[in-house]
């Protein structure tokens, strides 16, 4: 994994505090690669969130948050509301990501 202890923890922290400490927090792409280069950071959430105005918020804050935590780059914050709908990424991430 190419995330230090340091960022994986507040990332899982930074999420928790905006989606709810029983959110999801999986990290899943490229960064999971040891032998990869660059990329940006993908992670799905299942968050503890339901309404979507709440959600949305909470993406933005987090977005803003992480950004000052890790510094400007590309994090993708992929957010499964478990409305019924079951995107292809959703799968992807759930069975290749790792939970931090």
């Amino acid at each position: 994994m190419r995330l230090s202890s340091q960022q994986q923890t507040v990332i899982k922290q930074t999420l928790a505090k905006h989606f709810g400490e029983s959110s999801e927090i999986r990290l899943f792409g490229s960064r999971l690669d040891d032998n990869a280069r660059g990329g940006d950071i993908d992670v799905y959430i299942e968050p503890e969130l339901t309404a979507v105005d709440e959600i949305i918020d909470a993406k933005l804050n987090a977005l803003v948050e992480l950004h000052q935590q890790l510094g400007e780059q590309k994090i993708d914050l992929v957010i499964n509301r478990k409305s019924g709908l079951v995107l292809p990424i959703y799968q992807v991430a759930k069975q290749q990501g790792v939970l931090l």
